[in-house]
């Protein structure tokens, strides 16, 4: 089971950009162009779980949608081009959960994606790469049934790979995603945890070396 992500955006390059990577991270994603079409969409299907939503759209626009994802109850994560401050104003207190302002970085889309499911309860509280499945609940990872212990460290790093599958990160990505921007050290401890991750959980044709970059978690 995965997520669902309700994907407005009438441009089609940015919309194809944004369902593709959040498709390579792990979620179900629906394209939706116009904001009629999404009034229509809601007559018959509310079960999604986030939705990135757009302010200037064709038909309805972003803000007039705000009401009709609030009676589906599906959280809200404006993605726009209106960077003004009465916009953001606008968004926020119209109770989106979120307002990103175009451009942006798609691995911020996706941390502030995977914050809102968790703080609005919606997160898939369960993690699968093969025969390994990581409960994020307990904090537990299990390979065939059977528990495999991690440090802390490991164990964020692996669910870092695992919730952005196919996903190339450089090693400073990673430092600053698991250990914080604040860490001082080298990025080569970023290879003795990617090391010890492989050789615990039999991970070695998983985790790749993407050369000159960093890593992959290909499933």
């Amino acid at each position: 089971m995965k997520n669902r992500i309700l994907v407005i955006e009438d441009d089609t390059a940015i919309s194809e950009l944004i369902s593709m990577n959040l498709t390579v991270a792990g979620y179900d994603t629906e394209a939706l162009f116009d904001g009629n079409e999404v009034e229509e969409l809601l007559k018959t299907d509310r079960n999604f779980d986030l939705a990135l939503l757009d302010v200037m759209l064709p038909g309805k626009d972003g803000f007039e949608l705000m009401d009709l994802m609030k009676e589906a109850k599906i959280p809200v994560i404006y993605l726009t081009a209106k960077s003004d401050v009465g916009s953001k104003i606008r968004g926020l207190r119209s109770g989106a959960e979120d307002y990103i302002v175009k451009p942006f970085e798609v691995l911020e889309l996706l941390v502030r994606v995977e914050k809102v499911l968790e703080r609005t309860g919606r997160q898939i509280s369960r993690i699968t790469v093969g025969d390994i499945e990581i409960n994020l609940n307990e904090h537990q990872v299990t390979k065939n049934g059977q528990e495999v212990s991690l440090k802390p460290l490991e164990y964020d790093l692996l669910v870092l790979l695992a919730k952005n599958k196919n996903m190339a990160f450089t090693r400073e990505q990673l430092l600053n995603q698991v250990w914080g921007s604040d860490y001082l050290g080298e990025t080569r401890t970023v290879d003795v945890h990617i090391g010890q991750l492989r050789k615990k959980l039999e991970l070695f044709d998983v985790i790749k070396t993407i050369p000159k970059i960093g890593y992959r978690l290909e499933d």
